[in-house]
């Protein structure tokens, strides 16, 4: 299949993104935390509190942006395509090397002590339940799962459905995306209740909505590349505003923190984020290179795996540039991200020389 050239750019990108969220939770992580973010959060300055809210509020479109490429790619399915087809094709690429690193994240940090055998022994446990304690980064392959199950049911109706009928599926999206600030301002709202959380736009919220927005760029969207430009750099400027500031003024220095509250405008099915990512998108549509640099090509394939392995490296380049050297946080969280990066792509690259390496990097 030919490739897209934006889409290569975007997942590069994206991946880096990944990487500069997790270095920023490093600064935000209450005491005992590992390497993520834990139920609670704390700052230690001022200066932690605006480049935390900065590096990592930029950086939060990057699970949408991953959502909308493979939308983008595979809706709706091939014609001829069963959806047996469809999944044999698709869980063989993601589902080895996804438990491969499952394996891994369970037994790999006994070696240096970040684990214990019991905490070993029951994530091997919890295998085909949920991910080990140290990768709480492979949440992200579950809802990726949910929207792979989900696409041979979508694309009839993808197929037939007009611009119209999809501007009115994503509208719902969007309303739907107000309602974490709706809660917080107003309570349970459309049906919602201690005993009911499936309100009236359950059904219209969460990441499909990502699917049929990329659907509908790919398909509908018919703008000019200054317009697509214009309106997807507002859409991000907004966006990243909103997201970084709606951190940044309950982030107070000193306190401890509900990290799920102060985090509120961080979730990626929030319309902030929506803004942003789709945005940034549109920016990202207007490249019309034939072919991307082999160099951008190259990360774009090694992209799964660095994906699945960078909490090994990042734990390491904490240590270094917010330990050992002690950079400033305006310093540390780009360096432990460019780090992580360039140790990820070397290592996944060595890993492709190794015969069957699809198995374990995809």
């Amino acid at each position: 299949m030919k490739r897209i050239v934006f889409l290569d750019y975007v997942r590069v990108f994206a991946c880096f993104l990944v990487m500069l969220v997790h270095a920023s939770e490093n600064f935000y992580g209450a005491p005992g935390s590992t390497d993520m973010a834990g139920p609670q959060s704390f700052l230690a300055n001022e200066s932690d509190r605006l480049w935390v809210s900065l590096y990592d509020g930029f950086s939060r479109m990057a699970v949408p942006l991953f959502m909308i490429v493979s939308a983008y790619l595979l809706v709706p399915m091939k014609e001829e395509q069963t959806s047996w087809q469809f999944y044999r094709r698709r869980f063989t690429h993601i589902l080895p090397p996804f438990f491969i690193f499952i394996i891994l994240y369970s037994t790999l940090p006994l070696l240096w002590g970040q684990i214990d055998a019991a905490t070993s022994q029951k994530d091997l446990s919890r295998i085909l339940l949920n991910f080990p304690t140290l990768a709480g980064h492979l949440w992200f392959m579950y809802p990726l799962i949910s929207l792979y199950l989900f696409i041979p049911i979508i694309s009839p109706w993808l197929k037939k459905a007009t611009a119209k009928e999809e501007r009115f599926f994503i509208g719902l999206f969007l309303l739907s995306t107000c309602m974490p600030y709706l809660n917080r301002w107003c309570g349970e709202l459309w049906g919602q209740c201690f005993w009911n959380e499936y309100h009236m736009l359950w059904y219209f919220s969460g990441y499909l909505g990502y699917l049929v927005l990329a659907h509908y760029i790919r398909v509908h969207l018919t703008w000019s590349r200054s317009r697509r430009f214009t309106i997807g750099l507002i859409s991000m400027i907004i966006g990243a505003v909103w997201t970084i500031y709606s951190f940044y003024v309950q982030a107070v220095p000193g306190v401890l923190h509900s990290t799920p509250v102060i985090e509120l405008g961080w979730a990626f099915c929030t319309i902030n984020c929506v803004l942003l990512t789709a945005g940034t998108f549109l920016l990202f549509t207007c490249i019309e290179q034939k072919e991307a640099p082999k160099v951008v090509t190259e990360m774009s394939k090694l992209s799964y795996g660095m994906y699945l392995m960078h909490i090994f490296w990042l734990g390491f380049w904490v240590s270094i540039f917010k330990g050992t050297l002690e950079f400033s946080t305006v310093a540390a969280i780009p360096c432990i991200a460019i780090a992580t990066f360039i140790c990820c792509l070397i290592t996944a690259k060595l890993i492709t020389f190794i015969p069957g390496s699809k198995w374990i990097i995809g």
